[in-house]
């Protein structure tokens, strides 16, 4: 659980998951050109998510594709909708 709250620290880690979250496969060059990060720092922030299980990869060409772990366990599935949802209600407020 620690590896999963400390993934979720950091704010484009969260944003990179809820772009994630919404279904299919992002590369690291979608996800930075979306994020405005640098591919190191992307590929980075992708390691945490994927060690903490969040995130499964799979090597394409030259690319690496990113995809939510359809395997996480639902209720911690549940804590990762709760954060995402909190951000966006967070945003909002800001806006």
């Amino acid at each position: 659980m620690q590896e999963i709250l400390t993934a979720l620290t950091d704010p484009t880690r969260r944003a990179a998951l809820a772009l994630l979250w919404r279904g299919g496969e992002h590369c690291v060059c979608e996800l930075m050109a979306r994020l405005g990060t640098s591919q190191s720092r992307m590929s980075r922030h992708m390691k945490v998510l994927r060690e903490a299980g969040l995130v499964l990869d799979r090597r394409d060409a030259q690319w690496v594709r990113y995809r939510r772990n359809p395997e996480l366990a639902p209720e911690l599935a549940a804590v990762i909708d709760a954060v995402l949802a909190a951000e966006r209600k967070s945003e909002r407020k800001v806006a």
